[in-house]
């Protein structure tokens, strides 16, 4: 017995590797027809292999809940999403774009302000910005960049085309999975990777890394770089511990190193050791208690002082946050606009921005039809997804609207695209997003494809593993190689 490919439908959506109800996109024949030649019971223990996989090489996420911390294996289905690499590369630059003018816009906040002044983003939105951090104003870091690492979150409209969800520049996790997904998917299908030109994402730690030495005070031959978490309970623990052990670089919490004459040192067996670079996983207000949460036991006393003083690297810097916030985000078609002269190649989704009268007065009467989203949220937390809420939920939502228009926006439901998943015995469509990642010191990286979210309940368009979704591995496949 095989699964029925050609009762497979989408419905009314955009599906990433059908056309219509029988006839996979190019960039997805070889791996349909690969699939179409497995029996049920080959696909299935396909299927059980990629679970025995992800439990051996301990693949787990944390959920927090009121009873406590939950480790669960990370959710995984083994058929992957396929994107030409004619559309990825186009995509990719306009990440690039997107990037180094956040980049721009965030030095300038943090100096001259120049794009406050010509007006074409509102000063209040940054004086009321929960992320605005007055300690970086006048800082300089190297190549005046801000935001190294960010994970841009995509989407396809059922026009087939990506647009930008937000921006994500604090501390963005996820490419540990997104690499672990090819490991798996190169253990269960390891025929199509001698049959299809895929292109790699092996090199992403590599990349990470010599981005992170780039940032270091010392010019020395072997920096030394650290990976700061909060600790074995943060939900994205695995992926700290997994990037340090790539890279080579130590895994340590904020009473592992201590700030001594302007400089940060980590605690050794054999003593102090000078830090040249911190990848740091943990948010700002906990990563200095002298500068923020007086009473952190996360961070590093002193640390914000070594910064400023040029004595230590950062990544991603304190006060990137500032563009990493969903009104920000309303207004990055024209901040490419003023840095770069460029119009956005990747297009922003439609947004209103609540704290004006006219567009809150759209929002309130059609509350039914958009997804409100706070402005500093993340996780797919604080969400109002219209379409799919009670009338109780809507009049509650609209009353934090009137009471703090600041912090919301709003978006059309999106009809997000779709990808066949396996659901028990049989193929069923789930939405799904794409959440590249992006470096940027010297020179700007953008992974090949990204981490693929599937929003795994049945209708649902909340893809976050933290809220029930999965995930696939992406696939850029180059259809002008043999093909």
């Amino acid at each position: 017995m095989t699964i029925n490919w050609s009762d497979y439908s989408p419905a009314d959506f955009y599906d990433e590797l059908f056309s219509s109800p029988g006839n996979p996109r190019k960039p997805a024949r070889r791996l349909i027809s690969y699939l179409k030649s497995l029996r049920q019971d080959e696909i299935e223990q396909r299927r059980q292999a990629a679970e025995a996989t992800i439990r051996e090489l301990g693949v787990t996420f944390t959920v927090y809940t009121e009873e406590g911390n939950i480790d669960r294996a990370w959710p995984f289905d083994i058929i992957p999403r396929t994107i030409a690499k004619k559309q990825w590369d186009k995509t990719a630059a306009g990440l690039k774009q997107r990037l180094q003018a956040l980049n721009l816009f965030i030095d300038d906040l943090y100096h001259e302000q120049k794009i406050l002044k010509d007006g074409v983003v509102p000063d209040y939105i940054i004086k009321q910005s929960k992320n605005f951090r007055p300690e970086c104003v006048g800082v300089s870091p190297p190549f005046g960049v801000w935001a190294h690492i960010c994970g841009t979150d995509l989407v396809r409209d059922k026009d087939g085309e990506f647009y930008v969800l937000e921006d994500n520049l604090r501390v963005p996790s996820g490419v540990a999975y997104m690499l672990e997904n090819r490991a798996i998917t190169k253990r269960v299908l390891p025929d199509l990777f001698e049959k299809v030109h895929i292109e790699p994402v092996n090199d992403y730690c590599e990349r990470l890394f010599d981005m992170l030495i780039s940032l270091s005070p010392r010019k020395i031959k072997q920096p030394v770089v650290v990976v700061l978490t909060p600790g074995i309970y943060n939900s994205a623990y695995f992926e700290h511990a997994f990037l340090a052990q790539q890279m080579g670089a130590e895994l340590v919490e904020g009473s592992d190193l201590v700030v001594q004459d302007d400089c940060v040192y980590m605690k050794t067996v054999a003593g102090l050791e000078r830090v040249d670079v911190i990848y740091r996983r943990i948010d700002d207000m906990f990563l200095d208690p002298e500068v923020f949460h007086p009473d952190s036991v996360l961070g590093v006393p002193g640390l914000m002082r070594a910064w400023r003083k040029g004595n230590v690297g950062m990544a991603n810097a304190p006060g990137a946050g500032v563009a990493d916030d969903k009104v920000v985000y309303a207004y990055v078609p024209d901040i490419i606009r003023y840095y770069l002269d460029q119009d956005p190649i990747v297009p922003n989704v439609e947004t209103y921005l609540c704290f004006d009268d006219k567009q809150r007065e759209y929002v309130l009467a059609n509350l039914d039809k958009l997804v409100v989203k706070p402005a500093n949220e993340s996780g797919g937390y604080g969400m109002l997804i219209g379409p799919h809420a009670s009338k109780k939920e809507r009049a509650e939502f609209a009353e934090l609207i009137k009471a703090n228009p600041r912090n919301y926006i709003a978006q059309p439901t999106l009809s997000l695209s779709t990808a066949p998943t396996l659901i028990g015995n049989h193929l069923e469509p789930r939405h799904l997003d794409l959440r590249p990642f992006i470096l940027q010191s010297s020179d700007i990286y953008v992974t090949t494809g990204g981490l693929t979210r599937v929003a795994m309940r049945k209708g649902s368009l909340v893809v976050n593993s933290s809220q029930g979704g999965g995930s696939k591995d992406t696939w850029v496949v180059d259809t002008e190689v043999n093909y």
